[in-house]
């Protein structure tokens, strides 16, 4: 898989596939510059309309002490091709078990899960679901259920614009204008528009309803981290626009999960303050391999 000439990837890092029981995935894999990975890997899922770039910036740093980092698009997204129109598809039970599915391919060794947004509802279904245990369990910047207020609003108005526009009219007459009016590089609106275009519609349309009809599983996940001594954190920036700051704090408590705020970020970490967020999973990830030894 080449790289897209308007998109430069840190050294290290490649475009690759990933195979499993349940399909291929397209991925960004991140090794230590020793080529030698001593420490379990790391498994990044993104949100909806994201893809593996998203975790582009901190895919190095959280490679170097050692450890496989792999980033994906999910079934439908970007490079990763979709399933056909069936909504069955792209339910978060489905997409779950495509997480599971990576995870049994990333083994034999546990891997530490992270889920961003949309992602970190699509990640609870595979560790509450799915047979692989993870090393431990990221929830970033997702919150307990489905998404309300104005950001509920704009998932339905993209769902229903898209059957009435398509994707390259909806580009055309909103996503791309606003990139370019808040300044986003030439390079990076060129990335845009590709991963838009790239994204399957019927997956949008059927993850859209997924963001807003989830249901509240935390009480579940709570119990599952107790039963199987599962280690949760709880991670999200400070300015989060998506999910309420105070909403996912709460959820930490309900969790017994670790909880890290990251100054100077909204609802993308790893985008806003990516040494920061780098330097909190990793340290997060380290406790939990001591803890296991």
């Amino acid at each position: 898989m080449s790289t897209p000439p308007f998109l430069t990837l840190p050294a290290g890092v490649r475009r690759t596939s990933l195979e499993t029981s349940r399909g291929t995935f397209a991925v960004l894999e991140a090794l230590p510059g020793s080529g030698v990975s001593d420490r379990c890997p790391a498994l990044l899922v993104p949100g909806y309309t994201g893809s593996k770039e998203d975790f582009i910036a901190v895919l190095q740093t959280l490679a170097a002490p050692g450890r496989r980092v792999v980033a994906i698009d999910m079934r439908g997204q970007y490079e990763t091709p979709g399933a056909g129109d069936d909504p069955a598809a792209y339910t978060r039970a489905a997409l779950g078990a495509d997480v599971a599915a990576l995870l049994e391919a990333l083994g034999p060794d546990p891997v530490h899960l992270v889920g961003h947004s949309f992602g970190g509802l699509v990640t609870r279904e595979a560790v509450l679901d799915g047979p692989v245990r993870p090393a431990s369990y990221t929830l970033m910047s997702s919150g307990p259920a489905a998404l309300t207020g104005p950001s509920a609003a704009k998932a339905r108005a993209l769902r229903e614009a898209i059957p009435q526009l398509g994707m390259a009219q909806i580009w055309e007459l909103s996503i791309g204008p606003d990139a370019i009016a808040r300044g986003v590089a030439p390079e990076i609106v060129d990335f845009l528009k590709a991963r838009t275009l790239g994204n399957c519609p019927a997956g949008l349309m059927a993850m859209a309803h997924e963001l807003v009809t989830a249901p509240d599983r935390v009480d579940e996940l709570a119990k599952l981290g107790t039963e199987t001594g599962l280690r949760m954190l709880v991670l999200y920036g400070e300015d989060d626009d998506v999910w309420d700051p105070r909403e996912q704090a709460v959820m930490a408590e309900r969790l017994n999960a670790a909880r890290v705020v990251i100054p100077s970020a909204a609802h993308s970490p790893a985008v806003d303050a990516p040494e920061t967020t780098a330097a909190a999973l990793t340290a997060f990830w380290r406790q939990c391999e001591r803890a296991q030894r």
